[in-house]
């Protein structure tokens, strides 16, 4: 549905395990920071859309593959990527990449919630407005 957006960031030692290589469940911290940044480049900033809006972003699902290790200090390229925009959600399909090697695949589905009641709600027209030029 839209075009990647490439988003860069460094292994650091938190990011690792005893043995120098990149703890799993980091890979969710990295997915979680590459959706936010898309969301900025595409001109939606989450704290406007809390204050102004009410609304928030929560993910609903998480699927990740492992297909080979980040280690210590590593660069990886996230790529991030809307496969399909809803009304109340958006499903990501997001990948790390180090060099031309995948190490991890993901597909994230993210529901906007009223912060109020933390009841699904429609994505605000705006913010979709710019998901869907993204």
């Amino acid at each position: 549905m839209s075009v990647a957006f490439d988003w860069t960031v460094r292994v650091y030692y938190e990011d690792t395990d005893a043995g120098g290589i990149v703890f799993y469940a980091n890979y969710l911290k990295f997915f979680e920071r590459a959706r936010t940044e898309w969301l900025r480049a595409a001109g939606i900033g989450q704290q406007q859309l809390l204050e102004d809006e009410g609304a928030a972003f929560v993910v609903k699902s998480a699927s990740l593959d492992y297909h080979a290790p980040a280690r210590l200090d590593d660069v990886l390229s996230i790529r991030t990527t809307v496969e399909k925009l809803g009304r109340a959600s958006v499903q990501f399909s997001q990948q790390a990449w180090k060099g031309e090697q995948l190490l991890t695949t993901a597909s994230v589905k993210v529901g906007c919630v009223d912060t109020a009641t933390m009841r699904p709600r429609s994505l605000p027209e705006g913010a979709a407005d710019k998901m869907r030029a993204a």
